[in-house]
């Protein structure tokens, strides 16, 4: 496969009052990190079930990042660290599923972290180029899905939710 032609698609859920102010902070400096990656604002990553994760995969995404608040820092007291079992939970089923489990990682983020942010998802990128595209991406005819090419900025998580 020729790694330049491979784009990949990555879901990132950050959370609103950390990780998605990181976002908000990197894009502020300038930082760089390639387009595929779509972050996507969570009121916490403790609201967020394992149906959000496996959909992301089932339309689509290549990868998912969940960036909760530092621990012990979470606004929701404990959040991160229920979404932080949740995601390993869920690694676990994906290699059980013969799905790369480095598909999904979680990391936490402060709002001021910014670099950490952008090194990160590059990161997350890098590992998915090495993995290739998502194994149980939907296709229509052969064609791959775009799902969040025809959702609204700002409007993704609401459409995510919607879909239970």
């Amino acid at each position: 496969m020729n790694d330049k032609a491979f784009e990949p698609k990555i879901i990132a859920f950050c959370c609103h009052y950390c990780a998605y102010a990181s976002a908000d902070l990197a894009g502020s400096m300038r930082l760089q990190y390639p387009s595929g990656v779509r972050i996507i604002r969570t009121p916490c990553t403790g609201r967020l079930e394992v149906e959000y994760y496996m959909r992301a995969f089932e339309n689509g995404a290549d990868g998912v990042l969940v960036a909760g608040c530092l621990e012990g820092g979470c606004h929701f007291i404990e959040g991160n660290l229920f979404a932080k079992k949740r995601v390993n939970a869920i690694r676990d089923i994906l290699q059980e599923s013969g799905i790369e489990k480095e598909r999904l990682r979680m990391v936490n983020i402060s709002a001021a972290m910014a670099t950490t942010l952008a090194t990160v998802i590059n990161e997350m990128v890098n590992t998915i180029k090495e993995l290739g595209p998502n194994p149980i991406r939907k296709t229509n005819n052969g064609t791959d899905v775009e799902f969040w090419e025809s959702i609204p900025p700002g409007k993704e998580f609401e459409i995510l939710n919607s879909q239970q």
